[in-house]
């Protein structure tokens, strides 16, 4: 056990202070908790209105323990994955850094709503995933074939060349996407919302068609 906390300490010390700041709005929760009313709104519709509520505990608790099993889950994932995270370490340093992110904007988003501050939800949702998308598609031709990180298709998988022809293809259209997403983010609610699921649909659909079409024409 000794040697392996020596052998794994920084490891060990990153995951604990991604849990701490998972777990930050947990605190600020129960700092406010006099303040919050007994059901806080949990869940915003595409119009940036609210149209999901939950209990007080588990705004405060539920969520931000939710997000840090998910974190561990990913964490786990990771560890599976052995050499794939060797090979990757930047895109596994984004993985483990969506929980906290979540929970830092999802805390702030429901700890302002439920004391009577107006603003748009969406808006701090495209821009969360306009960055993700410009920062995974930055790493993305960087990415070496696995079954963890990437485009996982059945002829991105099969193959070395149609894996890097469409990694590279895929990110300069996720980066492409991510810009536009951050453009989206400017628009009345609605319209950015609607605007994103178009990009998010692009952003899926040209690096598969792109993968299928090479795998047609190059296959032997």
């Amino acid at each position: 056990m000794r040697e392996y906390i020596q052998r794994n300490k920084w490891t060990i010390l990153a995951n604990l202070l991604i849990a701490a700041v998972t777990l930050l709005p947990m605190l600020a929760g129960v700092i406010l908790w006099d303040r919050l009313p007994e059901q806080v709104a949990t869940h915003w519709g595409a119009d940036g209105e609210p149209n999901g509520w939950s209990s007080r505990s588990f705004a405060v608790f539920g969520m931000p323990l939710f997000l840090l099993a998910l974190h561990f889950v990913c964490v786990a994932v990771s560890e599976r994955g052995g050499t794939v995270v060797g090979n990757n370490p930047k895109l596994m340093r984004i993985v483990h850094g969506l929980c906290p992110a979540i929970s830092l904007i999802a805390g702030y988003a429901i700890y302002s709503h439920a004391l009577g501050a107006s603003f748009d939800m969406n808006t701090p949702a495209l821009l969360l995933l306009g960055a993700l998308f410009m920062v995974v598609g930055n790493y993305l031709p960087k990415c070496t074939r696995n079954r963890y990180l990437g485009i996982k298709l059945p002829w991105t998988l099969a193959d070395d060349d149609n894996w890097r022809a469409t990694h590279r293809l895929g990110g300069r259209v996720w980066m492409a996407a991510g810009f536009i997403l951050l453009l989206c983010a400017l628009l009345p609610a609605q319209a950015g919302v609607y605007a994103g699921l178009i990009v998010l649909l692009l952003a899926v659909l040209i690096p598969t068609v792109y993968s299928y079409h090479y795998h047609k024409t190059h296959s032997r």
